[in-house]
């Protein structure tokens, strides 16, 4: 198994937070044509899916964090990526979500693995600020970033026909 050194693992009760991996890309790449990838930036064919993988792992090379797949412990099945993400032309560094399967929507894993994000990155990365570019009208992210305390930032600049959710900053 190839790894990308250097790559933080998270967990939480029932998930693990994890670098992409060569294996994940068929998971990735079949959602991507779907769509369910509509509001990020799908859908994709084959070929574009697996140059967007492959930019999931490069963004890790180059800015040295990125989207985590987040698994349930014990299981390697990808159930979709949560975490950081800034292109070059972004306004702003941003925590995003998605989940590949419909059937696992409802059931908490974006909301508890993005919380888990949204701290390391307050604790550990020591950004000055989170936000999650959201399309519109991607209710179930907006109602997300909402439950996550997230609020809407109709000033911020945004990366195209988005929303911008800014995440609260924690209580000292």
């Amino acid at each position: 198994m190839i790894t990308l050194t250097g790559t933080p693992t998270l967990t939480t009760d029932r998930l693990t937070l994890r670098a992409p991996q060569p294996q994940d890309a068929p998971t990735f790449i079949d959602f991507y044509k779907t769509d369910r990838a509509q509001y990020v930036g799908g859908p994709k064919n084959d070929k574009q899916g697996w140059e967007f993988f492959c930019t999931e792992l490069g963004h890790w090379v180059m800015r040295g964090y990125g989207m985590f797949v987040v698994t349930y412990k014990g299981d390697d099945t990808p159930l979709g990526i949560v975490g950081h993400w800034n292109p070059k032309t972004w306004p702003e560094q941003e925590v995003g979500w998605v989940i590949f399967d419909p059937a696992l929507e409802g059931k908490g894993i974006a909301h508890e693995a993005a919380k888990t994000v949204i701290d390391y990155t307050w604790t550990t990365l020591k950004w000055d600020t989170i936000v999650s570019y959201i399309a519109y009208p991607n209710t179930r992210s907006i109602a997300l970033a909402e439950r996550l305390g997230a609020v809407r930032d109709d000033t911020a600049a945004t990366p195209g026909k988005t929303y911008v959710y800014r995440h609260p900053r924690p209580a000292a």
